[in-house]
């Protein structure tokens, strides 16, 4: 009989557990959840207290009965699923699926896979919490609700196929909220002056000192006449006052905290993050990565403090006890930290390597003495005007916790310019001005929201919770509500006035401003899909109802409200308002924009949603004649589309002539404008409008590709017209009834005969019936 089975919900953990435990332990996996609700059915008995009806998957049987019969084997079995809610559920599953002896039954939790960690865990088991698991099932019921009773509405009065969630609902409403602040905004101009002093430094030599003015001024003539002022003034040092300033680090970090960071200092997109932090956390290298909690245990300060002291003395030690603000917590417990401080370094992927880089100096910088800056400010008088012009340097007088990290901002956060030393100064010095300028310069409309921006934004409106982050950008972005792009910037001029010599010079620049990565935008479902759960669901998308419930949810897990009594309150009055959207009838399909009138015609030119995602149409059903459709072509959106752009789609497709007594044409498809003959498609170059293309260049395209195609077929047999040896990507093989085949290296492509040929697929063939499934290149359907 096994004394001990140890389960926990990943491999990965499981491996790293066995290291620490001894014989008498088995550690197998649950795989993540064992069972949860019916997939295809609603599996909500509303009546019977919103008893949620769970179901084992069918992939998930075969392991269901292995760790029912080892259970049944062992003496002990401990649940050791990570300790928040969504773990608690799966041991709360697990227990129930396979009948656990409460007597035979322990939890354990720890937020690091530590040999330490574990033993105390064993030493200190407890029961399971039903609060948290009751928390977890309020979440997954009530999110249930919502996307099981939205979603056909969205499918009668939108498209079919859509889908609406609860949380995910609200991240579109903000992505969707910015985007229309963006298409609103109006840039203003001003113009900025700032004027260059020569000033000898302490060898005498003259060096320059920049300067800005305390305002800014409103046109171009104000710009002049203040330039023209300039002339005859003298200036003088008004004032001089240097003041210490001390810098202190950011806390440990957070989900959150941690998901911006690797955004903006590794790239990272937030699944990312997560992926490679959950590779971290089972292999022991860092604690539990998802946590609201800043707090470090007793542990970790000591190991940071040795670390520092370590590297760099004991001046840079300044020991700090963050306190977490974030009311009721859900994963109050320690912050994400390396396991060990001493380990500057680990072992794995490169991606493993840079976030636990960033994780290990945050840490490390959290518990480092205070950046000491000295900042100098000098005010300039000019004795014709009140205006002032103001210098400041900044010198850092001891680096501190800079030695080691410097916090990263998103592009809307306002971050303090550092400037360099200033020369030595002295009230009532007289200074000579070597340049004045006014550069025209414009307001910044917001800028849209990035991965990491919007978890900012999303924490800070209360709006889910660590484990829902990331699941929640993914999901927007596989449903196609949210689209994640570049925006390449546009060219924009700009004044600049500049006194030299007593003389104004008046020029014109150009710039590039609007240049964005990475951002994300929402698409026409998208807003459509949002305005109309903000018109009949404005509850589900109000940012202090989706706050509200996760306080609820908070409170269910305190143990201090029953989790059914919420989901009682919601449904009242929830349920009714989905039967009376459903039976509203509307005289214009959701979303629908009514842009003018066909020329000639008369006939109604509108966009919409059609089946397959945004149309123009022209005409409508009651027509005698069929409306006309063209799909909406990419780079187009349903808000700003004009009645010319429209009526450009239906140019297309656009006969240019004849080729070879055939027939050619240019259209748009799914993937993009193309050249069509001879029932072949060759899609267009990148930038190539297919307006203008010609039939003399559209031929030299079939050239093209026919050339590009007689160069990639190496080999042929009459004998076997299903077999070819090819040129690829990544150099030739055999193509053979839709699968792929490498040809070895030491082989030359061109001496193969199809005997040869059918020996080497027929090895392959065998070596993957033996192998483990992966993804591949060859011997794949394609």
């Amino acid at each position: 009989m096994q004394k001990n089975l140890v389960i926990v919900e990943s491999p990965a953990k499981a491996k790293t557990i066995e290291k620490f435990l001894g014989k008498d332990y088995k550690v197998l996996s649950s795989y993540g959840h064992i069972r949860d609700l019916k997939k295809k059915n609603f599996s909500i008995d509303v009546e019977n207290d919103f008893t949620p009806q769970y179901e084992i998957p069918a992939e998930k049987k075969k392991l269901v009965a292995e760790l029912k019969a080892e259970a049944k084997d062992a003496e002990m079995v401990w649940l050791a699923s990570d300790e928040d809610r969504e773990g608690e559920a799966i041991s709360w599953h697990l227990s129930e699926v396979l009948n656990l002896d409460p007597t035979k039954t322990k939890r354990i939790v720890f937020h690091e896979i530590t040999k330490t960690a574990i033993q105390k865990a064993i030493e200190n088991p407890r029961s399971i919490d039903i609060n948290l698991v009751n928390a977890q099932q309020a979440r997954r019921v009530l999110d249930r609700i919502v996307g099981f009773e939205l979603s056909p509405i969205l499918w009668k009065k939108v498209k079919p196929a859509l889908s609406a969630g609860r949380v995910q609902s609200v991240a579109v409403r903000l992505i969707v909220e910015r985007e229309r602040e963006v298409q609103a905004f109006k840039s203003e101009a001003s113009y900025r002056v700032t004027a260059i002093f020569l000033v000898p430094d302490t060898d005498g030599k003259f060096v320059e000192m920049k300067a800005e003015l305390g305002r800014r001024l409103k046109t171009k003539k104000e710009a002049q006449t203040f330039l023209e002022s300039c002339k005859s003034a003298a200036y003088t040092i008004e004032d001089i006052t240097t003041r210490p300033l001390k810098k202190s680090p950011a806390a440990p970090f957070t989900t959150s905290t941690l998901q911006q960071e690797a955004a903006r200092k590794l790239g990272f997109t937030v699944a990312q993050t997560m992926m490679v932090a959950q590779k971290l956390y089972e292999s022991g290298r860092i604690s539990y990565m998802r946590t609201d909690s800043v707090n470090l245990s007793e542990d970790a300060i000591s190991g940071s403090k040795d670390a520092i002291t370590k590297l760099m003395g004991d001046n840079y030690v300044k020991i700090r006890h963050y306190a977490t603000k974030t009311k009721g917590a859900q994963e109050a417990h320690e912050a994400i930290r390396p396991t060990v401080m001493s380990n500057q370094n680990v072992e794995g992927t490169a991606q493993e390597k840079k976030l636990y880089d960033l994780i290990w100096k945050r840490t490390l910088a959290s518990q480092m003495a205070d950046a000491e800056v000295e900042k100098t400010t000098a005010t300039i008088g000019l004795s014709n005007g009140q205006d002032k012009f103001v210098a400041t340097g900044e010198v850092i007088k001891f680096d501190g916790f800079l030695r080691v990290y410097k916090e990263s901002f998103d592009d809307d956060v306002e971050q303090e310019d550092e400037s360099n030393l200033l020369p030595p100064l002295k009230k009532g010095q007289e200074l000579n001005y070597q340049e004045v300028s006014a550069t025209e310069r414009f307001t910044q409309r917001p800028p849209r929201y990035t991965e990491a921006s919007l978890v900012r934004k999303l924490e800070e409106l209360g709006i889910g919770r660590p484990s829902t982050y990331a699941p929640t950008i993914s999901t927007i972005q596989q449903r196609e509500y949210v689209e994640k792009g570049d925006k390449p910037g546009e060219e924009r001029s700009y004044n600049v006035l500049s006194l030299k010599k007593n003389e104004i010079e008046d020029a014109t620049r150009k710039e590039t401003v609007g240049n964005e990565k990475s951002k994300l935008f929402p698409t026409d479902i998208g807003i459509v899909v949002n305005d109309f759960l903000n018109q009949y669901f404005p509850n589900i998308l109000d940012y202090n109802f989706t706050a509200t419930v996760e306080k609820e949810f908070d409170e269910v897990a305190e143990g201090e409200k029953e989790w059914t009594a919420i989901m009682k309150d919601f449904y009242t009055g929830f349920h009714p308002s989905v039967e009376s959207t459903l039976a509203t009838k509307s005289e214009h399909k959701v979303g629908e924009r009514i842009l003018g009138e066909e020329p000639g015609t008369g006939k109604p030119v509108s966009v919409k949603i059609g089946r397959f995602g945004p149309v123009v149409q022209i005409g409508s059903s009651d027509d005698e004649e069929k409306p006309r459709f063209a799909q909406m072509r990419k780079g187009f959106s349903m808000e700003t589309i004009t009645l010319e752009e429209a009526l450009d789609l239906f140019k297309l497709p656009r006969n240019l002539g004849e080729f070879e007594e055939k027939e050619v044409t240019v259209g748009i498809g799914k993937f993009g404008p193309y050249v069509r003959h001879d029932g072949k498609y060759v899609s267009l170059p990148k930038g190539t409008d297919p307006m203008e293309i010609t039939l003399e260049e559209s031929i030299e395209l079939i050239h093209a590709k026919r050339k590009a195609e007689a160069e990639k077929v190496i080999k042929k047999f009459e004998e076997e017209p299903e077999l070819e040896i090819l040129n690829g990507r990544y150099g030739p093989y055999i193509a053979y009834k839709g699968s792929n085949y490498k040809i070895p290296k030491t082989v030359v492509p061109q001496d193969l005969n199809l005997a040869t040929c059918m020996d080497i697929i027929k090895l392959q063939e065998e070596k993957a019936a033996t192998a483990p499934k992966r993804g591949g290149r060859f011997a794949k359907k394609k």
